[in-house]
């Protein structure tokens, strides 16, 4: 038996940790598809809990991964170092839930589903809201910073969170940020270690900052000639003192797509691109909001737009975006799924410069995402079991973020960077923001044993 299994044995009861190499075997992967077995799993139930485990992590000088439900895509979750994964599926309780203050208090391991659920009950939400929503943890959403489409208008993990409890690479536990709205005593620790995939510190809790929800909501549907005439709609819309409260594009593979999924949906065949469109606002006021968006989003090259009054409208208006995703499951089960930023004005230039990379390397290229802030996900249809179109989608990967990079772009909006990205990452930063990244590191987190490998600046 190891130290670390003989410590385990001592510090937790047997339901609250796992040994045996066939039981840890799930918990060293995530939707990435990479996988790296842990030699243990621990489930701490509270704070203290998790402040002992980095305590003995650090004596033993043994890696600790921290992890949520695994849907990260990066592989920031895979434990590639070994040692211990701290899973925080039983730290999933809503501590607090202040609508007079316009906050929640939350564990790591509760998901955005839940704090949605708990929020809305008080009519608040919390705006980060990726698609898998129903799934992913508030750990995750803050260890990656993501989103999802109402970023355009409400901001990400860091711009809805007052403040975090967290546990060093040290052993000490230590408290961020505040319980108002404003607070400029000492550094932002908060913003910093949101984003940070769990490799400075481990955070217990989340003190987060809730929305009121809107009265009303209307769906809008653009229909573009071309990807440019689209862009172009997006820089209308978001020059609005009203922008939409999401907005999402899809291009012309993306479109061809959905035709070969569902023969019968209901696009004009010259559409070469596609905005959703979503405003919100107060029930006075929502009729006059979504008539300046619609116009904002008519114009050159605008095939037709579509309003959604009624729920049942609106849902037959997503039907469209939703098509896509089981027909990408069809054709490309294992697909290469990037998120890379480029500003606005730059996605007719990302779109054409991928299109030319597709036909290079041979490579099928799908590409929808958040308009509005130029987060695009760059889907790469493969095959991985066949090794030539494996490298050619490889080498085209390369080619996506010079071409990314080269538009003044960054590789990732809101999936991280973890395994699947760290040989990109000396080309979008500098040698010196490395090291001083690298020195903050080792401030948090002087043995190294917090995600160890997936730091920037590290080797």
């Amino acid at each position: 038996m190891t130290p670390l299994a003989r410590e385990l044995e001592q510090l937790l009861p047997p339901e609250d940790r796992l040994l045996d190499p066939a039981d840890c075997w799930a918990y060293g992967a995530d939707n990435s598809k990479l996988h790296a077995a842990p030699d243990a799993v621990a489930f701490p139930g509270d704070a203290d809990t998790v402040r002992e485990l980095v305590r003995l992590c650090r004596r033993l000088g043994v890696p600790l991964t921290s992890r949520g439900r695994g849907t990260g895509t990066t592989g920031a979750a895979v434990p590639d170092h070994g040692g211990l994964v701290v899973s925080f599926e039983r730290m999933n309780r809503i501590l607090e839930v202040d609508p007079a203050n316009r906050l929640l208090i939350a564990e790591p391991g509760v998901t955005n589903g839940e704090i949605q659920q708990a929020a809305g009950r008080e009519r608040f939400f919390w705006p980060p809201d990726p698609t898998s929503s129903a799934y992913c943890t508030l750990g995750g959403n803050l260890a990656y910073n993501s989103a999802g489409p109402h970023a355009v208008k409400y901001g990400t993990p860091r711009d809805n969170t007052l403040g975090l409890a967290a546990v060093a690479g040290t052993g000490e536990a230590f408290r961020t940020g505040v319980h108002t709205t404003k607070g400029v005593v000492g550094y932002d620790l908060t913003r910093l270690l949101i984003g940070s995939e769990g490799t400075l510190a481990v955070i217990t809790e989340a003190t987060l900052r809730l929305t009121p929800q809107p009265e009303a909501t209307r769906l809008i549907q653009a229909v573009y000639r071309t990807v440019g005439d689209a862009a172009r709609g997006v820089s209308r819309l978001m020059a609005r003192a009203e922008v939409p409260s999401a907005l999402e594009f899809m291009d012309h593979s993306a479109i061809a797509m959905i035709r070969d999924y569902a023969p019968d949906s209901p696009l004009p065949r010259e559409a070469g691109a596609i905005l959703m469109i979503e405003t919100d606002g107060t029930d006075a006021g929502i009729e006059a909001t979504t008539t300046g968006i619609r116009r904002a989003a008519e114009g050159e090259g605008c095939l037709q737009t579509l309003a959604a009054d009624t729920p049942e409208e609106a849902q037959a208006l997503w039907a469209v975006r939703k098509a896509l995703s089981p027909a990408l499951r069809t054709v490309a089960p294992k697909k290469i799924n990037e998120d890379v930023v480029v500003p606005v004005s730059r996605i007719p230039d990302l779109i054409t410069g991928l299109d030319r990379l597709a036909q290079e390397h041979g490579i099928k290229i799908v590409n929808f995402g958040h308009a509005g802030n130029g987060n695009i996900h760059v889907n790469l249809l493969v095959n991985p079991d066949d090794p030539q179109e494996l490298a050619a989608a490889e080498r085209c990967l390369d080619a996506v973020f010079a071409l990314v990079l080269s538009l003044d772009g960054t590789l990732s909006g809101e999936h991280g960077i973890g395994l699947v990205k760290r040989p990109f990452l000396a080309r979008e930063l500098d040698p010196v923001a490395l090291g001083l990244m690298a020195g903050i590191k080792r401030e948090f987190d002087p043995d190294n044993i917090l995600n160890p490998g997936k730091a920037p600046g590290q080797p």
